[in-house]
């Protein structure tokens, strides 16, 4: 099996439990740091551009879990982080991974990264930047990227 074809399987697969864990992903801390990896996946390069905007917007609208809170609410955290970002990206990343650090619950922590993982590949392509990004995460959260083959 190719290496996408794995990378797609877990991504369903992770989509899949994020789904079954809906209704204990209600936390404000969860929906911030939820924001947060969003922003950092979409904003890895360094610059966010028109149409990453864009796709990670339709994708935050989508997801089922993430209508546990109201969209208006989420679009408008995830432009705030993306605004944070593009003034100032390396002091905002630091700002955004202790957000994202402040998730205590184990499954609300390993649901912030499955939803990285997620964003990262929506494009089809889940590039370096985006693993590392996302690897970042998995520290500011005490878990091993291994468990999420980063």
């Amino acid at each position: 099996m190719a290496l996408w074809d794995r990378f797609k399987e877990s991504a369903q697969t992770m989509q899949t439990q994020l789904s079954a864990a809906k209704n204990d992903l209600r936390s404000g801390a969860f929906r911030d740091a939820s924001m947060a990896v969003c922003a950092l996946v979409a904003a890895a390069d360094g610059t966010v551009d028109p149409t990453e905007r864009h796709r990670v917007s339709q994708l935050i609208a989508a997801n089922e879990v993430l209508r546990n809170f109201p969209a208006k609410d989420l679009h408008q955290l995830f432009e705030e982080n993306l605004d944070r970002l593009a003034a100032d990206y390396d002091l905002a990343k630091v700002s955004l991974l202790q957000v994202v650090g402040k998730v205590r619950k184990p499954g609300e922590a390993r649901a912030v990264v499955q939803i990285g993982v997620v964003i990262g590949g929506a494009d089809g392509h889940f590039d370096q930047k985006e693993r590392a990004v996302v690897r970042e995460v998995c520290f500011a959260l005490h878990i091993s990227p291994a468990e999420f083959d980063l």
